[in-house]
């Protein structure tokens, strides 16, 4: 993965110059998937935290962590099924009503979409870490790219500075059968129009037009009612470090219409994501 920088990739599936330290640089990602594919940040950060103290007693299987973001979520994953045997080769559909169609998907459908549309990992990538066949792992992102065209419908507002990227996040949100409410790109706009529409969830650049923080602008809204948030940042290590404020659910820019969807679906069903 390239440095961190204005066109810093969306998730550790790209290739690119490997820097020194590769295992801290995908630590982030990895602790941003196990999130997302447990619902919980606790949980995950559990099962990460697991992964690295077990690859401390192997130093071949640390240093294929250290050498790959494959081989660190590769990790991870047999780690998480050993524990959980169940939460990658169940084929039973989560009964949650009111859940979104991420949280009703057969678990290793679920893994499969998260690593190839959040993580952005190849088909090929996507196969290794979840030791399937190409092929298989084709098939489960298929089949679970068209649950998610079965999402309900939910009233959603962008709060985002730059106008070309805030109609491509309408756009995407439209064609995924949701509802905006409204634009923003202030902090003052943004209140405004929470208070307003009332929506259902908020996409939320973290730097904002007039210089405010949309963390800061959310933590405000959230103080008033309860809503569901996607933060988006061209700078997601800056916020994926363990500390208090860190965002339940974050985009990197640039982003794709994928995954947008996939988040919006993730978050619905996991809402706070830090049980």
């Amino acid at each position: 993965m390239p440095p961190m920088s204005a066109a810093l990739p969306t998730g550790p599936g790209h290739s690119g110059p490997v820097p020194t330290n590769q295992l801290a640089t995908n630590l982030p990602f990895l602790r941003r998937y196990a999130r997302a594919a447990t619902g919980s940040r606790k949980a995950g950060d559990a099962l990460v935290c697991a992964t690295l103290e077990t690859a401390l007693a192997d130093p071949a299987a640390l240093d294929r962590m250290a050498s790959s973001a494959t081989g660190l979520f590769a990790a991870f994953s047999v780690l998480w099924n050993t524990v959980d045997p169940q939460s990658a080769q169940s084929t039973d559909v989560v009964d949650q009503p009111g859940g979104s169609q991420l949280g009703r998907m057969p678990p290793l459908r679920r893994q499969a979409l998260l690593l190839n549309q959040l993580e952005e990992f190849s088909l090929g990538q996507t196969a290794e870490i979840l030791n399937i066949s190409e092929a298989e792992a084709a098939a489960l992102v298929a089949a679970a790219r068209d649950d998610i065209t079965r999402e309900p419908v939910v009233r959603v507002l962008i709060i985002e500075d730059e106008p070309t990227i805030a109609n491509y996040l309408e756009d995407i949100v439209r064609l995924g059968g949701h509802e905006i409410v409204g634009k923003a790109a202030t902090a003052s706009e943004a209140l405004a129009a929470f208070q307003q529409y009332h929506p259902n969830l908020i996409l939320s650049d973290v730097q904002l037009a007039d210089g405010s923080s949309g963390i800061d602008v959310v933590d405000a809204m959230q103080h008033t009612s309860p809503v569901q948030v996607i933060f988006i940042t061209a700078f997601p290590q800056k916020f994926l470090t363990g500390g208090g404020r860190e965002p339940a659910f974050m985009i990197t820019k640039p982003f794709r219409e994928e995954t947008v969807r996939t988040t919006i679906s993730q978050t619905l069903f996991f809402g706070g994501g830090d049980g």
